[in-house]
Formats: structure tokens, C-alpha cells, sequence
């Protein structure tokens, strides 16, 4: 178990976190960047076999390489949060690492909301930003029948990625009312990146069906995804299909500032104008603050780098906050979740698919402590990050604050903290 002092310390090499690290490293700091992928660039700019980094993760990585006082670790995740502004990590490289900080910036980006629905498990079914993320990451799907369903303008992504990589799309399913989607795309004028984004992404859509006022209410397959059924309006129609992208949008991951004891809301980390959290020196940027977009992202970012540094922020950093805090603002609006995406499934329709806990058990209880206490629910291996956030929205609960550990982790890193922790109450 080693021990590492920094001045800074970013958690996540997103957008956010890399826009961090390049505004904190001007004032000379030594700065750790800490990501639990193998390779910088979060979800937006993850990288794979045969797919390189984007230009702007490029033009980030080509900086940072010039930085003298920068380490980084890469697959390494955070596991406690320790007193005295130190945290535990485990790393596949140097096994527990004890890091201590004098300023930390949280960036720990956003996950899918996915709910579910008759079949959901079945192999096939995967999130649209999970289908983004297996073909980057070298997942052939040439060739394969696939059906996008869910909210928001994740789901154009994905239908670019998976049209690009050789899939034959069938329909792209969305929960929200054509007025409101026609709304939002005549807004995207506002914002002519992002016209220019959505037009490049759907180029070659001719042809893929976009339903509004639709949802996927059921997955059909014996062994492995086969056909889906797909509520529009009063209607139900039913499509043979190999696989299955489903997508509600995103919410932030929040365990982290839970564990350090930082304000949050279901939208994000609370921060001030100037990105700190409620917490003394942790400071917060990026989706885990509130879902926005690569470009609220990176400006967020930057401004968290240089309140961490003590460098100036830039008045212009400050304008591009709050014109992309406008886009994010028009995107929640709308493809807002509303009663048909928010509708139960049957009680007997798995909720926590690592511990095969079917609805009707879970919502027959009040709260998700009490859940949790009389079901299996949330103690799987995803330690209900994909049932909590669907109780959460289906039922309304509000979600417990984390024990530690926050990820799994090797019982020998757990023993050599608690054993190197002489001068530290242990956090386990």
C-alpha cells in the first residue's frame, strides 16, 4: 500500500476531467488523473480496437503530454473515501494506492437510465450508450436487425454508430410527443454546432422510421433477443430484430460526492459559480453536476481547473457555461420522461436483473432502504446503480448514501488499507 500527495486530484478523464487537468497544470500544480478505463476520454470519446481518439481528445492528450507534473492512472478506481482528504484507490497496475490531495475535482461523468420492461434481460438488450460502447469497443454487429428505443438524443447517436459500424436499424423508438421533439430540433438554430452535429449524425436516416409517442413495452426471445413489442398510441405492433438498445436518458454518478460528503440533488453534485461543491476543496464539473453535454462539460471543466490551480477563470469560459447550460435546459424540456415511460411494468418483471428481483417485490415495500433490507435488490454486482435509478424513477425513493467500498475490490487492497491506516481511522 503506497501513499501519494498531490495538489490536485481529478477523478474521471472525460471531457470534464481532461478540461480540468489542462487548466489546473498553468499554474505548475502536481495533478493525478485518476480513470477507471484503460484509456482517457469517458464515454463520449471512448476509444477501441481500430476506432483512435477524437480530434478534440487528441488535441487534449497531444497538451497533456507536456505536462512535467502530471501522473495518471488509468484503470484504477476509486473504493473510500478516507479522512484527512485522502482517497483508497485500487489500481490494476499498483494494487491499493492511498491519495492524498489538497484540492480534488470530482468528474464522474453520467450512466443510462434504463427501465424495465418484460424481457429486458435477455441477451441482446443492451443500453443505447452500451450499444455505442461495444462497438467501439470491437463488438461486430454487421449485418444485425436492431431496435433503439427510449429518450433523448442518445438515441440518434447510437443509430449513427451502429448504421456506421454495418447494422441494419430498424426503428428508433421515441417516448416523447412529436411536438416536443419538433420544438427541440427547430431550437437547435440557437445552437448552429449542434445543428451541424445533428445533421451529420442523421445523414443517411432515410429510410429508419423515428416514432414519437412510442415505447418498447416488450422483449420476445427464446435464449437471446428475437422479436420486440412496441406500444404507439393505442397501437401495438411487434418486429423481429436481433438486438435491442434501450434509453431514458442520463443521470449523474453521484456516488462518490455521496461518500465525500457533498451536497447533491437528483439532478447532480450542487456547485456554486465557481464549481465548488459544499465540501471544503472539492470542486465538481461536468455530468455528475448535471447532465449537459460534452461542451457544458469542458467548460465546466476548465473553470473547476482553475479555481483548483488559482489561476483567473476566463470571462469567456463563464459565457460558454451558461449559453450550454441554455442547450441542456431546451434538451430536459424536451424529452422530458412522462407517464408512459414512468408506467410499471408487471409485477413479476425482473427489476434487479443481478439478483433476479422481479418489481412487485420491490414495490411492495415503502422506501429502498426497507427494499433492500427484505429483498436481495441492489446487492448485486451492479450495487444498484441500474435497479436504484429505476426504483428511483418508477417509485419516486430517494437513494441511500454509499458505504464504503463504492466499486469491488480485491479483500487483500481492503486488508493492506486498513493495516497501512496507523494514523487514519479506517474507511471500511
Amino acid at each position: 500500500m503506497t501513499m501519494q500527495h498531490f495538489d490536485v486530484v481529478v477523478i474521471g478523464a472525460g471531457p470534464a476531467g481532461l478540461a480540468a487537468v489542462q487548466a489546473a497544470a498553468s499554474s505548475g500544480a502536481r495533478i493525478a488523473l485518476v480513470d477507471d478505463n484503460p484509456r482517457a476520454g469517458g464515454q463520449v470519446w471512448r476509444q477501441g480496437p481500430g476506432r483512435g481518439a477524437a480530434k478534440p481528445l487528441q488535441d487534449m492528450l497531444t497538451a497533456l503530454d507536456a505536462q512535467a507534473g502530471l501522473t495518471i492512472f488509468s484503470s484504477t478506481r476509486v473504493i473510500a473515501a478516507a479522512p484527512a482528504k485522502t482517497l483508497l484507490l485500487e489500481s490494476s497496475d499498483q494494487g491499493g494506492v492511498h491519495l492524498s490531495y489538497e484540492r480534488l475535482i470530482v468528474c464522474t461523468g453520467a450512466r443510462e437510465r434504463l427501465l424495465p420492461c418484460r424481457g429486458w434481460t435477455l441477451p441482446g438488450v443492451t443500453g443505447a450508450g452500451g450499444l455505442q460502447a461495444l462497438i467501439k469497443g470491437g463488438v461486430p454487429v454487421g449485418g444485425q436487425r436492431i431496435v433503439i428505443g427510449g429518450s433523448g438524443p442518445l438515441l440518434i447517436a447510437a443509430l449513427a454508430t451502429a448504421r456506421e459500424a454495418g447494422a441494419r436499424v430498424l426503428a428508433v423508438v421515441e417516448h416523447a410527443p412529436r411536438a416536443a421533439v419538433a420544438r427541440f430540433g427547430l431550437s437547435l438554430a440557437a445552437t448552429p454546432s449542434k445543428l451541424w452535429q445533428a445533421a451529420r449524425l442523421t445523414r443517411g436516416f432515410g429510410g429508419v422510421p423515428y416514432w414519437t409517442d412510442s415505447v418498447v413495452r416488450e422483449v420476445r426471445g427464446n435464449g437471446r433477443v428475437e422479436a420486440v413489442t412496441i406500444a404507439r398510441g393505442t397501437r401495438e405492433m411487434t418486429l423481429a430484430c436481433d438486438r435491442v438498445a434501450l434509453g431514458y436518458g442520463l443521470v449523474p454518478n453521484l456516488t462518490l460526492a455521496q461518500a465525500l460528503g457533498c451536497a447533491v440533488e437528483a439532478e447532480g453534485i450542487v456547485v456554486d459559480d465557481l464549481q465548488r461543491t459544499s465540501v471544503d476543496d472539492v470542486l465538481a464539473a461536468g455530468e455528475c453536476t448535471g447532465i449537459g453535454g460534452v461542451e457544458l462539460a469542458t467548460a465546466e471543466g476548465a473553470i473547476a481547473g482553475c479555481i483548483a490551480g488559482k489561476v483567473s477563470v476566463p470571462a469567456q469560459l463563464v459565457h460558454e457555461r451558461t449559453r450550454w447550460r441554455r442547450f441542456a435546459a431546451r434538451v430536459e424540456r424536451g424529452f422530458a420522461l412522462g407517464e408512459a415511460a414512468r408506467a410499471w411494468p408487471t409485477p413479476d418483471t425482473l427489476l434487479c436483473r443481478c439478483e433476479d428481483v422481479p418489481f412487485g417485490e420491490v414495490a411492495a415495500h415503502g422506501s429502498w432502504r426497507d427494499a433492500k433490507l427484505h429483498t436481495r435488490c441492489g446487492m448485486g454486482a451492479c450495487q444498484g446503480r441500474i435497479c436504484g435509478t429505476a426504483a428511483q424513477t418508477l417509485l419516486g425513493w430517494d437513494m441511500a448514501a454509499p458505504r464504503p467500498p463504492l466499486a469491488p475490490t480485491r479483500i487483500e487492497t481492503l486488508l493492506a488499507a486498513c493495516a497501512h491506516e496507523q494514523h487514519l481511522d479506517c474507511p471500511l
